[in-house]
């Protein structure tokens, strides 16, 4: 008797509590977190600064189909000469690197099928000039 009226309560406090769910809501809970889990729009990433804080970049990465796309932004801060942005990353069991310049505000995209590691880092006044620290982006 004591069970029935024990297992009673904690059911009656269950349904007040809003913890006891149907079959139908713990079904829709469930198809709500994995669509919110397969529709991921990506990692935003930085401000990542040179060395010398005059130039920075900051961007989003994100994998769809197979392929890793990466858009970026650079800013260069004082003018008179370029920023650097260089993107390292690992893909068929080797590291690839390139880079790109910017004067003033820049938007730039990339991709790549097969990446398995991205990293990037911001330099100032010339490629290997006033690098700031590499970041893992991806």
């Amino acid at each position: 008797m004591r069970k029935t009226l024990a297992i009673a309560a904690l059911a009656g406090s269950m349904a007040v509590t809003g913890l006891a769910l149907s079959p139908a809501a713990a079904q829709a809970a469930t198809t709500t977190a994995t669509t919110t889990a397969t529709t991921s729009t990506g990692t935003s990433w930085g401000k990542f600064f040179s060395s010398d804080r005059k130039a920075y970049t900051f961007g989003k990465t994100w994998k769809s189909g197979g392929v890793v796309h990466t858009k970026w932004y650079g800013v260069d801060r004082v003018g008179g000469k370029k920023g650097w942005v260089w993107f390292e990353y690992y893909k068929n069991g080797g590291w690839h690197k390139f880079n790109h310049s910017f004067d003033g505000k820049v938007v730039g995209n990339w991709s790549g099928r097969g990446i398995k590691k991205v990293y990037t880092f911001t330099c100032w006044a010339g490629k290997f000039d006033n690098c700031g620290r590499k970041y893992r982006i991806y």
